[in-house]
């Protein structure tokens, strides 16, 4: 008998972790915008890239600046939406509700 190659090196789990590296890329960089103010939470939210299709609402909100935990819970609860729905499965009422609200609120906030 012999031995059957390792299936880590088959075609198809190859592609996955590509896949996966591509996502784990492209949503830091989308934070590293956040984060920097180049682009806003409730942009990506209307536009809903692929890459954030699967990632929960919450994981987006707290990388704002000045948005943590106990914010994203608080903001989420007001608007009867779960922590780790994914942006992808929001409804087009949810998006506009969202980014309207985030757009008052940050327009709210004190520039740090």
């Amino acid at each position: 008998m012999s031995e059957t190659p390792n299936s880590a090196a088959s075609p198809q789990p190859v592609r996955a972790l590509r896949k996966a590296n591509h996502v784990r890329r492209a949503r830091a960089m989308l934070k590293t915008q956040i984060t920097d103010g180049q682009t806003t939470a409730a942009e990506i939210i209307l536009t809903c890239p692929a890459e954030v299709a699967r990632m929960p609402i919450a994981q987006l909100l707290t990388t704002q600046r000045g948005w943590g935990d106990a914010r994203c819970r608080a903001f989420l609860a007001e608007i009867s939406i779960a922590e780790n729905k994914p942006i992808g499965s929001l409804t087009e009422r949810q998006r506009l509700t969202i980014a309207s609200l985030l757009s008052h609120t940050t327009a709210r906030s004190p520039a740090r």
